[in-house]
Protein backbone atom coordinates (compact mmCIF):
# COMPACT_ATOMS: atom_id res chain seq x y z
CA UNK A 1 0.00 0.00 0.00
CA UNK A 2 1.35 3.42 -1.00
CA UNK A 3 0.61 5.72 1.93
CA UNK A 4 2.23 8.85 0.44
CA UNK A 5 -0.98 10.52 -0.69
CA UNK A 6 -2.54 10.12 2.76
CA UNK A 7 0.26 11.74 4.75
CA UNK A 8 -1.15 15.29 4.72
CA UNK A 9 -4.66 14.10 5.60
CA UNK A 10 -3.30 11.88 8.37
CA UNK A 11 -1.37 14.80 9.89
CA UNK A 12 -4.55 16.88 9.93
CA UNK A 13 -6.51 14.13 11.69
CA UNK A 14 -3.64 13.51 14.13
CA UNK A 15 -3.53 17.19 15.09
CA UNK A 16 -7.26 17.13 15.75
CA UNK A 17 -6.88 14.05 17.96
CA UNK A 18 -4.02 15.70 19.86
CA UNK A 19 -6.16 18.77 20.57
CA UNK A 20 -8.90 16.52 21.99
CA UNK A 21 -6.42 14.95 24.43
CA UNK A 22 -5.25 18.22 25.97
CA UNK A 23 -5.80 18.36 29.71
CA UNK A 24 -6.84 14.69 29.95
CA UNK A 25 -5.47 12.05 32.31
CA UNK A 26 -4.49 9.44 29.76
CA UNK A 27 -3.22 5.86 30.01
CA UNK A 28 -1.95 4.26 26.81
CA UNK A 29 -1.45 0.50 26.71
CA UNK A 30 0.08 -0.97 23.55
CA UNK A 31 1.97 -4.14 22.79
CA UNK A 32 4.21 -2.46 20.21
CA UNK A 33 6.98 -0.36 21.74
CA UNK A 34 7.46 1.40 18.40
CA UNK A 35 3.81 2.48 18.19
CA UNK A 36 3.85 3.43 21.86
CA UNK A 37 6.91 5.63 21.35
CA UNK A 38 5.46 7.26 18.24
CA UNK A 39 2.12 8.07 19.87
CA UNK A 40 3.47 9.26 23.23
CA UNK A 41 5.89 11.61 21.44
CA UNK A 42 2.91 13.53 19.97
CA UNK A 43 0.83 13.85 23.15
CA UNK A 44 0.62 17.47 24.39
CA UNK A 45 2.40 18.39 27.62
CA UNK A 46 -0.95 19.46 29.14
CA UNK A 47 -1.95 15.80 29.17
CA UNK A 48 -1.04 13.69 32.22
CA UNK A 49 0.30 10.68 30.40
CA UNK A 50 1.14 7.15 31.52
CA UNK A 51 2.15 4.33 29.18
CA UNK A 52 2.56 0.55 29.57
CA UNK A 53 2.68 -2.53 27.35
CA UNK A 54 0.76 -5.09 29.43
CA UNK A 55 -2.68 -5.74 30.90
CA UNK A 56 -1.66 -6.19 34.55
CA UNK A 57 0.59 -3.12 34.45
CA UNK A 58 -2.32 -1.07 33.15
CA UNK A 59 -4.70 -2.32 35.85
CA UNK A 60 -2.12 -1.55 38.54
CA UNK A 61 -1.64 2.00 37.25
CA UNK A 62 -5.37 2.61 37.02
CA UNK A 63 -5.71 1.48 40.63
CA UNK A 64 -3.06 3.95 41.80
CA UNK A 65 -3.70 6.84 39.42
CA UNK A 66 -7.29 7.45 38.22
CA UNK A 67 -7.54 8.35 34.52
CA UNK A 68 -10.05 9.99 32.22
CA UNK A 69 -9.25 7.81 29.21
CA UNK A 70 -7.73 4.39 28.57
CA UNK A 71 -6.44 3.98 25.02
CA UNK A 72 -5.23 0.49 24.16
CA UNK A 73 -4.63 -1.97 21.36
CA UNK A 74 -6.09 -5.46 21.31
CA UNK A 75 -2.60 -7.01 21.01
CA UNK A 76 -0.48 -6.41 24.12
CA UNK A 77 2.93 -7.58 25.28
CA UNK A 78 1.18 -9.37 28.15
CA UNK A 79 -2.54 -10.13 28.33
CA UNK A 80 -5.05 -8.70 25.88
CA UNK A 81 -6.57 -5.29 25.28
CA UNK A 82 -10.13 -6.55 25.02
CA UNK A 83 -9.88 -8.24 28.43
CA UNK A 84 -8.25 -5.09 29.85
CA UNK A 85 -11.19 -2.99 28.67
CA UNK A 86 -13.70 -5.42 30.16
CA UNK A 87 -11.90 -5.45 33.53
CA UNK A 88 -11.40 -1.68 33.59
CA UNK A 89 -15.04 -0.89 32.76
CA UNK A 90 -16.24 -3.33 35.42
CA UNK A 91 -13.94 -1.76 38.03
CA UNK A 92 -14.36 1.89 36.94
CA UNK A 93 -17.61 2.29 34.94
CA UNK A 94 -17.03 6.01 34.37
CA UNK A 95 -13.61 5.47 32.79
CA UNK A 96 -13.66 6.25 29.07
CA UNK A 97 -12.09 3.53 26.92
CA UNK A 98 -10.90 3.41 23.31
CA UNK A 99 -9.80 0.09 21.83
CA UNK A 100 -7.80 -0.03 18.59
CA UNK A 101 -8.39 -3.36 16.88
CA UNK A 102 -5.76 -4.96 14.63
CA UNK A 103 -7.52 -8.33 14.45
CA UNK A 104 -11.11 -7.67 13.33
CA UNK A 105 -11.78 -11.38 12.84
CA UNK A 106 -11.97 -11.79 16.65
CA UNK A 107 -15.67 -10.87 16.55
CA UNK A 108 -16.68 -12.64 19.76
CA UNK A 109 -14.10 -10.67 21.76
CA UNK A 110 -15.11 -7.40 20.10
CA UNK A 111 -18.77 -8.08 20.85
CA UNK A 112 -17.95 -8.81 24.52
CA UNK A 113 -16.02 -5.54 24.74
CA UNK A 114 -18.90 -3.54 23.28
CA UNK A 115 -21.36 -5.18 25.64
CA UNK A 116 -19.03 -4.36 28.54
CA UNK A 117 -19.49 -0.68 27.69
CA UNK A 118 -16.38 0.14 25.66
CA UNK A 119 -16.80 3.75 24.55
CA UNK A 120 -14.91 3.51 21.28
CA UNK A 121 -13.68 0.73 18.99
CA UNK A 122 -11.55 1.60 15.95
CA UNK A 123 -9.87 -0.51 13.30
CA UNK A 124 -6.11 -0.02 13.13
CA UNK A 125 -6.26 -0.06 9.32
CA UNK A 126 -8.53 3.01 9.35
CA UNK A 127 -6.52 5.11 11.81
CA UNK A 128 -5.28 7.53 9.15
CA UNK A 129 -8.82 8.24 7.95
CA UNK A 130 -9.92 10.29 10.96
CA UNK A 131 -11.70 7.52 12.86
CA UNK A 132 -9.62 7.98 16.02
CA UNK A 133 -10.24 11.73 16.09
CA UNK A 134 -13.96 11.17 15.51
CA UNK A 135 -14.01 8.50 18.22
CA UNK A 136 -12.27 10.82 20.70
CA UNK A 137 -14.67 13.66 19.89
CA UNK A 138 -17.67 11.37 20.38
CA UNK A 139 -16.26 9.88 23.59
CA UNK A 140 -15.47 13.33 25.01
CA UNK A 141 -19.14 14.17 24.61
CA UNK A 142 -20.19 11.00 26.41
CA UNK A 143 -21.18 9.10 23.26
CA UNK A 144 -20.08 5.79 21.74
CA UNK A 145 -18.10 5.16 18.54
CA UNK A 146 -17.79 1.80 16.78
CA UNK A 147 -15.98 1.52 13.44
CA UNK A 148 -18.59 0.85 10.79
CA UNK A 149 -16.43 -1.79 9.13
CA UNK A 150 -16.53 -3.82 12.35
CA UNK A 151 -20.32 -3.88 12.20
CA UNK A 152 -20.26 -5.08 8.60
CA UNK A 153 -17.83 -7.82 9.57
CA UNK A 154 -20.05 -8.68 12.54
CA UNK A 155 -23.04 -9.18 10.25
CA UNK A 156 -21.03 -11.60 8.13
CA UNK A 157 -20.05 -13.70 11.14
CA UNK A 158 -23.32 -13.48 13.13
CA UNK A 159 -26.17 -13.17 10.61
CA UNK A 160 -29.53 -12.72 12.29
CA UNK A 161 -28.06 -12.82 15.82
CA UNK A 162 -29.07 -9.26 16.70
CA UNK A 163 -32.54 -9.12 18.25
CA UNK A 164 -34.69 -6.02 18.15
CA UNK A 165 -36.46 -5.03 21.37
CA UNK A 166 -39.90 -6.58 22.00
CA UNK A 167 -41.39 -3.10 22.20
CA UNK A 168 -40.03 -1.05 19.27
CA UNK A 169 -38.60 2.38 19.88
CA UNK A 170 -40.75 5.22 18.61
CA UNK A 171 -39.41 7.59 15.98
CA UNK A 172 -38.85 10.22 18.68
CA UNK A 173 -37.04 7.75 20.92
CA UNK A 174 -34.75 6.83 18.02
CA UNK A 175 -33.99 10.53 17.54
CA UNK A 176 -33.14 10.84 21.24
CA UNK A 177 -31.00 7.69 21.11
CA UNK A 178 -29.12 9.06 18.08
CA UNK A 179 -28.21 12.17 20.05
CA UNK A 180 -27.31 10.11 23.11
CA UNK A 181 -24.89 8.08 20.97
CA UNK A 182 -23.23 11.36 19.96
CA UNK A 183 -22.73 12.34 23.59
CA UNK A 184 -25.39 15.06 23.63
CA UNK A 185 -26.59 16.03 27.15
CA UNK A 186 -30.31 16.10 27.95
CA UNK A 187 -30.64 19.87 27.90
CA UNK A 188 -29.10 20.12 24.42
CA UNK A 189 -31.23 17.20 23.20
CA UNK A 190 -34.29 19.14 24.34
CA UNK A 191 -33.15 22.29 22.55
CA UNK A 192 -32.47 20.44 19.30
CA UNK A 193 -35.74 18.50 19.36
CA UNK A 194 -37.83 21.30 20.89
CA UNK A 195 -38.62 19.28 24.01
CA UNK A 196 -38.45 20.09 27.71
CA UNK A 197 -35.62 18.53 29.68
CA UNK A 198 -38.14 16.52 31.70
CA UNK A 199 -39.65 15.10 28.51
CA UNK A 200 -36.17 14.12 27.32
CA UNK A 201 -35.55 12.36 30.64
CA UNK A 202 -38.79 10.43 30.17
CA UNK A 203 -37.71 9.34 26.69
CA UNK A 204 -34.31 8.26 28.04
CA UNK A 205 -35.94 6.15 30.78
CA UNK A 206 -38.18 4.45 28.20
CA UNK A 207 -35.22 3.81 25.89
CA UNK A 208 -33.21 2.21 28.71
CA UNK A 209 -36.19 0.03 29.63
CA UNK A 210 -36.96 -1.09 26.07
CA UNK A 211 -33.31 -1.91 25.31
CA UNK A 212 -32.71 -3.42 28.75
CA UNK A 213 -29.70 -1.10 29.03
CA UNK A 214 -27.77 -0.34 32.19
CA UNK A 215 -27.13 3.31 31.31
CA UNK A 216 -26.87 5.76 28.41
CA UNK A 217 -23.57 4.36 27.16
CA UNK A 218 -24.92 0.82 27.15
CA UNK A 219 -28.04 2.01 25.30
CA UNK A 220 -25.89 3.70 22.67
CA UNK A 221 -23.84 0.53 22.17
CA UNK A 222 -27.01 -1.54 21.77
CA UNK A 223 -28.42 1.02 19.37
CA UNK A 224 -25.30 0.84 17.21
CA UNK A 225 -25.26 -2.96 17.18
CA UNK A 226 -28.95 -3.10 16.27
CA UNK A 227 -28.68 -0.45 13.59
CA UNK A 228 -31.12 1.84 15.39
CA UNK A 229 -28.72 4.79 15.13
CA UNK A 230 -26.16 5.88 12.56
CA UNK A 231 -22.40 5.81 12.99
CA UNK A 232 -20.68 9.17 13.44
CA UNK A 233 -18.94 10.12 10.18
CA UNK A 234 -15.19 10.82 10.18
CA UNK A 235 -14.72 14.55 9.72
Amino acid sequence: MNYTNRIAEDRCHSQRAIELLKGKRLLICMGSLLNLALITSTIPTETRLQAVTGEEEAMALLERHPCDLLLCTDALEQGSGDRLVQRAKQRWPRLRTLLIVSRPHRQAAIRRVSQAGCDGICLEQNMGLGTVATALSTINGGGVYIDRALWECYLQHYPGSHTLPATPLTERECEVLQLISQGTPNQEIGERLFLSTETVKTHVRRILHKLNARDRTHAAVIGLWLGLVDWPDSR
